[in-house]
């Protein structure tokens, strides 16, 4: 009886919930929106005191673009440990150069949020 138990608690905390599947997705996609938002707004503070050169590169790191980084990556791993990347996608990896500056990488993850059916920026 307890191993009946303990198999029915178990299967409840698995990604095979859509609900809270569904949840992870959009922590992931928020959190991605969420460093987004932090990157253009490190870009347009660099763009604004004449720190930039025309370009769009943002200047050194701030406190909220690291713990936004962090974040996302961090939702990124639990869609992957969970299996919920798609088509063969590869979440974890796209965040992690999306983050470091991949535009190509940046575009695969917000994909992955709108067909999850979430929005984020659109560069």
């Amino acid at each position: 009886m307890a191993v009946v138990a303990a198999a029915v608690l178990m299967s409840s905390c698995s990604s095979g919930e859509p609900a809270q599947a569904k949840e992870w997705q959009e922590n992931y996609c928020a959190e991605l929106g969420a460093w987004q938002d932090a990157r253009h707004a490190t870009t347009a503070d660099a763009a604004d005191t004449g720190d930039s050169d025309g370009q769009s590169a943002p200047k050194p790191e701030s406190d909220a673009l690291g713990a936004a980084r962090t974040l996302v990556i961090a939702a990124a791993k639990k869609l992957a440990r969970e299996g919920l990347e798609r088509d063969g996608g590869h979440i974890l990896d796209d965040t992690v150069y999306a983050v470091g500056g991949d535009a190509g990488a940046e575009s695969r993850a917000v994909s992955y949020c709108d067909t999850a059916g979430f929005e984020t920026l659109v560069d």
